[in-house]
């Protein structure tokens, strides 16, 4: 184990928080709040320490996949800390438990909340939610790898294999730093296309922003306790349609600019993405047409939550736990597909979903011949043995993480829908769950374990379980 290589890389995470820290102190600025002045101090601790931590430049720079998990890890751990610190000082989430819960799911893009009246935060903390929603989303290291060299050759792909969520990541550019570039560049410029258009829609500049930065982070935290419901119906579609978008794999958006919309739209994840979202918003809205004025009406709000659900978003344009048990079982199913590989969306991935499909109807098949040998093929490639047995891996750890941490929140004594949904709704980093947790309440009345269980649940379902694990494994600090 590089613990060198690992300091230094830790540390780089810490100035990069100081600095962006700065960003909610120019928006207490023009505001004229005095809660800037805890962004200004954590800043300024954040990044003593990581100079601190750099300041001496190992001469063993060489990392592999072990370090790579644990770099990751350590670093998300990190964020969510010195992320809740501001909350803290500040005064607006006092209790420690609480603002570690807030940050965690910021930076995860979870959007579940602690906060029970959003509407007396002031404006530099709604703009620290949101923002730690769109550095999330994509990935801290990503971005750090984007601006600053901080390895050579393509060590930085261990660092991206940890974070990005999925299966599988390959380069977009033959030179591995160009691709997290590219990521960023796509990324930034749909925010601000969705932007623009919120605008155009009279939402407030602000609110335009924010409510962009936690849509493209596929994130959920909302500027008033009212949700999206405070904005119109073409904001609310805009919205919609973002959140879909945002669930695509990034890769699709590098073939369409390379000009290869023939094989972006041949992608077997996205059309099966598509496919889901389009039925289940067809169920749903006549399932819940009779509490609408129109059939409009209930296919707008339908397509708002299931892409919302779908791409583990976690907005909400009404409050989904009064609809009829169908449509709440349909919503509780889609949390747990998520959105596809190499998107800012959570949950299990739906490519995990088509592999895991392909295999049964393999064996099935050859139950019925067999002689008969068919490779398993995904978007013309075949699937590897070593994809599949990982994605098994996953579902065997996700399913014992899930039972273990049902277990310890039924110690709340609350209903299992509330227990089950707080656990799907944090681990697949949703928001929302049904019951107590649903859309129009929130995390606040569980206790400080229960939230501390969650806040672990956030942080290892946007690692994708794996790296959390290693970082806790004897083995991994041994030489």
């Amino acid at each position: 184990m590089n613990k060198g290589m690992i300091k230094h890389i830790t540390g780089w995470v810490f100035i990069l928080m100081g600095i962006v820290l700065l960003l909610p102190t120019l928006v207490a600025l023009i505001y004229k709040e005095t809660t800037g002045y805890s962004f200004i101090i954590i800043s300024l601790i954040s990044f003593i320490i990581g100079l601190l931590l750099i300041y001496k430049k190992p001469k063993n720079q060489v990392i592999y996949a072990k370090e790579g998990y644990a770099i990751v890890a350590l670093s998300w751990i990190i964020i969510a800390l010195i992320g809740a610190m501001p909350f803290i000082l500040s005064g607006e989430i006092p209790v420690f438990f609480d603002a570690l819960f807030e940050s965690s799911s910021g930076f995860t893009t979870t959007g579940a909340s602690v906060v029970a009246d959003v509407d007396a935060l002031s404006k530099c903390t709604l703009f620290w939610r949101s923002f730690m929603h769109w550095l999330g989303g994509m990935g801290v290291l990503v971005f750090i790898i984007a601006v600053i060299p901080l390895i050579g050759g393509g060590q930085n792909m261990h660092l991206m294999r940890a974070e990005s969520p999925g299966p599988m990541v390959g380069k977009l550019m033959p030179k591995l730093r160009s691709t997290p570039m590219i990521l960023y560049g796509i990324y930034f410029g749909l925010t601000v296309i969705e932007v623009i258009l919120l605008i155009i829609g009279k939402m407030p500049l602000f609110d335009a922003i924010l409510n962009s930065m936690a849509t493209a982070g596929t994130g959920g935290f909302s500027m008033s306790n009212a949700g999206m419901s405070l904005y119109n119906t073409y904001c609310q579609f805009v919205i919609s349609i973002f959140m879909i978008l945002f669930g695509v794999n990034f890769n699709i958006y590098f073939l369409i600019l390379g000009k290869k919309i023939t094989r972006a739209f041949k992608n077997e994840e996205v059309r099966c993405y598509l496919a889901i979202i389009a039925l289940a918003t067809i169920v749903i809205a006549f399932n819940i047409r009779g509490d609408y004025s129109s059939i409009w009406m209930a296919f707008h709000h339908s397509l708002f939550q299931v892409a919302s659900i779908m791409t583990t978003t976690g907005f909400s344009s009404v409050n989904f736990n009064l609809w009829p048990q169908l449509s709440k079982t349909i919503l509780l199913i889609l949390m747990f597909i998520g959105a596809c590989a190499g998107s800012t969306g959570g949950g299990i991935k739906v490519s995990r979903f088509i592999i895991l499909c392909k295999d049964a109807f393999n064996e099935l098949s050859m139950l019925i011949h067999p002689r008969r040998v068919k490779i398993m093929k995904m978007d013309g490639k075949k699937i590897e043995k070593k994809t599949f047995h990982n994605v098994c891996a996953y579902l065997f750890i996700y399913t014992i993480i899930f039972t273990v941490s049902l277990l310890l929140i039924s110690l709340n004594n609350y209903d299992f829908a509330t227990n089950f949904s707080a656990v799907a709704a944090t681990m697949n980093n949703i928001g929302p769950g049904l019951n107590l947790v649903g859309p129009a309440t929130n995390y606040g009345f569980l206790s400080d374990f229960s939230k501390l269980v969650l806040s672990f649940d956030m942080i290892a379902g946007r690692l994708e379980l794996f790296p959390l694990l290693i970082l806790f494994a004897p083995g991994t600090w041994k030489k």
